[in-house]
């Protein structure tokens, strides 16, 4: 007891008597990382650390004890295609150092244009994104669908076809280089999540994945439940929103994960903030409470 102060035995003491006591365990055996979750805390450049260079984005996710960071292409950390061997090799090297990992790259790179010019376009900036993610040592590559072209006459399947399609090359280039394709369940009609299944489906390729999006379409045509049975297998990044906004069922979606066996990142995608440390911390905070 040496060091403590009444206050810190008194605190203890009513935890004793508490649930830990309930389960024949004294409290002050527990561990700080007993209610952790398996999943790891990370988040998006994408808005609260788009103006953070790299040195900013390991020091704050260190600080706030995140795990890992979504590289969103066009953002102040500046790791993009013009990157040279050198500065690639200097990315990853700075990332090993550090406790903080790269989830993966956040490219906009999207396949459902009327334009079959336009669609090659993205395939084949897609294939140079991957070796930049093989180079620096990001796991993965985010791509997007972007919405259909009903508007234009082309039916529906028609598009998460083609979509479907340019996938499954891109996803034969990722595999050679050992970098997944990860799928944002995105845009307007796509983000549909029977949509989502059926361009899984096309696609047939295992490194072509999902990244799970954590948006309210996620209720629709269905129970979340149901819905996220569409894609769970597929599932190996996943996107949150503020865990305060009681519209999302994130407690529930925290259990699909947790029953997939689900060990990835959940990564913040909220807005900038002027103390953002602190909202990260909040995130992180709120992320192990659903988890418990």
């Amino acid at each position: 007891m040496q060091g403590w102060t009444r206050r810190d035995f008194m605190v203890s003491t009513s935890f004793a008597g508490s649930g830990f006591a309930a389960l024949g365990r004294p409290a002050l055996s527990v561990p700080p990382a007993a209610t952790a979750t398996a999943m790891k805390a990370g988040i998006v450049t994408y808005n609260i650390a788009k103006d953070w260079d790299l040195a900013t984005i390991i020091k704050n996710c260190t600080d706030t004890r995140f795990d890992g960071v979504e590289l969103r292409t066009g953002h102040a950390h500046g790791v993009e295609l013009s990157l040279s061997p050198a500065q690639r090799s200097e990315v990853k090297r700075r990332f090993a150092d550090s406790p903080v990992r790269i989830v993966q790259l956040g490219s906009t790179y999207e396949f459902h244009s009327v334009d079959p010019a336009e669609v090659r376009r993205n395939i084949e900036g897609c294939k140079q994104y991957i070796q930049l993610a093989h180079d620096v040592g990001a796991p993965g590559v985010k791509v997007r669908p972007n919405g259909l072209q009903t508007k234009a006459g082309i039916p529906a399947e028609k598009t998460l076809e083609q979509i479907g399609r340019s996938l499954r090359e891109v996803g034969a280039a990722a595999s050679d280089a050992g970098v997944e394709i990860r799928v944002e369940v995105h845009g307007s009609g796509t983000s549909r999540l029977d949509y989502m299944q059926r361009i899984m489906e096309v696609a047939d390729h295992p490194m072509v994945t999902v990244n799970w999006n954590s948006n309210q379409v996620d209720l629709e045509g269905g129970t979340l439940e149901e819905n996220f049975a569409r894609v769970s297998r597929k599932i190996r990044n996943v996107h949150m929103r503020d865990l305060f906004l009681e519209e999302y069922p994130w407690r529930r979606l925290i259990g699909l994960l947790k029953g997939i066996g689900y060990s990835g990142y959940c990564c913040a995608e909220i807005p900038e903030s002027c103390d953002p440390l602190r909202i990260m911390r909040y995130f992180r905070a709120m992320l192990l409470a659903y988890s418990a």
